[in-house]
């Protein structure tokens, strides 16, 4: 099973690493640094799919691929 994709990046307006996973709306995280981030992000993802499925809201199917990795 494919798994989502996480982005992190340095936010100066934050003062921290921000980790979000585009194909799930909305899910993102701070951490001080990018381990942390991740840490963060993937409590935040669980809780995500947690209260989707709860809810009985679909869960989309990992498909996000940022460009550099997208063969041609």
């Amino acid at each position: 099973m494919k798994d989502y994709h996480i982005n992190i990046f340095y936010s100066d307006e934050d003062g921290g690493y921000i980790a979000d996973i585009p194909d799930l709306k909305v899910c993102s995280a701070f951490g001080s640094t990018p381990e942390e981030a991740l840490r963060e992000v993937e409590q935040a993802k669980g809780a995500w799919l947690e209260a989707a499925r709860a809810e009985g809201r679909p869960i989309p199917e990992p498909k996000y691929r940022p460009l550099i990795y997208q063969a041609n």
